[in-house]
């Protein structure tokens, strides 16, 4: 897991947890340890303080990996942490990796006597394996030749430790960046748009429920998973009734908008320049 570009563990795991986090709100990249599957870049937001957020990494429909909310939940009142769970702290400082490499010695010996021939043939064989190597001795009597082989195993284990700049480098992209608004230049804010199919049901969704809270929540928790586009955000503002609700979704939909640089536009959806202002200055302190 990478948060804000700090590449935070380096042992890859099944279920990863962080803790410690101070800021609201992280970009994040899932690095998978099959080469093949690549990284998935997602954001975080909290939206209090002292909370436990659980998020999925699955496939879509489209055989496509990507990020899904679960629950949140104060910390205060979170299950225990489960024994099979890897926990991280957060920190600013990049993860170090350490490697182990296994180096086996091999040593056989022979030893060769004549035999008398018409002796009986007598033929013995053992096995002896454990922790440290093992051996294999083969006996065969009454031959022309005896021939024994002993052969022993000595494995060495070697740990070193990689330092913090070795692994930034897996925090660069493995894929050149899509381009998903023709001659946009500006600031990226998240990584794949919601498709226009997807926006559709999405507005459909939330203009459905009566309650301003109710469609507020509703906009919120889909815009966990998804990313949208400036303009997009100004349609979903379209639906609120009250200015409050509005501004509070332009402030929250900020950490979700491909492109930032064309964020300005949102202030066309508010009445009154005091909401302009506080989400100028909110976009700011966000910088």
């Amino acid at each position: 897991m990478v948060l804000n570009g700090i590449l935070q563990n380096t042992q890859a795991e099944t279920n990863v947890k962080l803790t410690d986090l101070p800021a609201p709100n992280y970009k994040c990249r899932a690095i998978f340890a099959d080469k093949k599957l690549g990284q998935l870049d997602f954001n975080i937001y909290f939206q209090e303080s002292g909370e436990e957020l659980t998020m999925a990494i699955k496939q879509n429909k489209k055989g496509e990996y990507v990020t899904r909310y679960v629950s949140s939940i104060p910390i205060a009142t979170a299950p225990p942490t489960p024994s099979t769970q890897k926990i991280i702290v957060y920190s600013e400082t990049p993860a170090a990796e350490t490697v182990t490499t296994t180096i086996s010695h091999t040593t056989t010996t022979h030893s060769n006597e004549a035999r008398p021939a018409g002796e009986s043939i007598n033929f013995q064989m053992g096995v002896n394996m454990n922790e440290n190597g093992g051996n294999i001795s083969i006996q065969a009597d009454g031959m022309d030749m005896e021939d024994d082989h002993i052969t022993s195993t000595t494995t060495t284990t070697t740990t070193r430790t990689v330092s913090s700049s070795s692994t930034t480098s897996t925090t660069t992209p493995q894929n050149p960046t899509t381009i998903y608004l023709q001659d946009y230049n500006g600031p990226v804010g998240c990584p794949h748009p919601m498709n226009p199919s997807d926006f559709t049901d999405m507005k459909k969704t939330i203009s459905s429920k009566d309650f301003e809270s109710t469609r507020l929540s509703i906009a919120k928790q889909v815009l966990q998973n998804n990313c949208l586009f400036s303009d997009q955000v100004s349609e979903i503002l379209t639906l609120f009734d009250f200015e409050n609700t509005k501004l509070e979704f332009a402030k929250y939909a900020y950490a979700y908008t491909y492109d930032l640089g064309n964020y300005f536009k949102v202030s066309n959806a508010f009445e009154f320049e005091s909401s302009v202002e506080d989400l100028n200055s909110y976009i700011s302190s966000a910088k």
